[in-house]
């Protein structure tokens, strides 16, 4: 997928809502082990990057040292006329940082009251003496509205069929 399509399926407005408006995602990467995992994980979208951060000790960042290749996927909606799906294929780059991610922090503060984020933020502050900052590039996109028929090829190549 060239950076042009891309940027062009990230700017679906649809998709634009997912990255700002969600709080979690979903990550498959796979284990040292070299079985495939898929876990929820909050998020933050820089307008080029999705940010996810942990504790620097969690095996996630030993995997994905290893094998940095993963999905993502952002969702929303419970009913098939409303589900909308964001997927994302990239590359984890990870840096150790000091302290809490500015990122995880900006993450949870678009949900909290200013009073809850400042609580949030001296707790994680306290427990979090390094955390790993996991930046994705998306290097392939997919924005899916199934109510408004924005599907998967494979289910447009069927629904035309009929």
């Amino acid at each position: 997928m060239d950076i042009g399509q891309i940027e062009r399926e990230l700017a679906t407005a649809g998709a634009q809502e997912l990255l700002t408006n969600s709080s979690m995602a979903r990550l498959a990467y796979n284990g040292l082990d070299g079985r495939p995992r898929v876990i929820p994980i909050g998020f933050f979208w820089t307008g080029t990057e999705i940010v996810l951060s942990t504790a620097a000790s969690s095996p996630k960042v030993t995997a994905l040292s290893a094998r940095p290749d993963v999905a993502l996927s952002i969702d929303a909606g419970d009913r098939p006329d409303t589900a909308k799906a964001l997927s994302v294929r990239g590359t984890a780059r990870m840096r150790i940082v000091n302290g809490v991610t500015d990122e995880y922090i900006a993450g949870v503060k678009k949900f909290l009251d200013a009073e809850e984020a400042a609580e949030f933020e001296q707790q994680v502050r306290s427990m979090y003496d390094r955390m790993a900052r996991i930046a994705i590039q998306p290097r392939w996109v997919r924005f899916y509205d199934f109510g408004a028929g924005r599907l998967p090829k494979f289910l447009s190549d069927l629904a035309e069929r009929t």
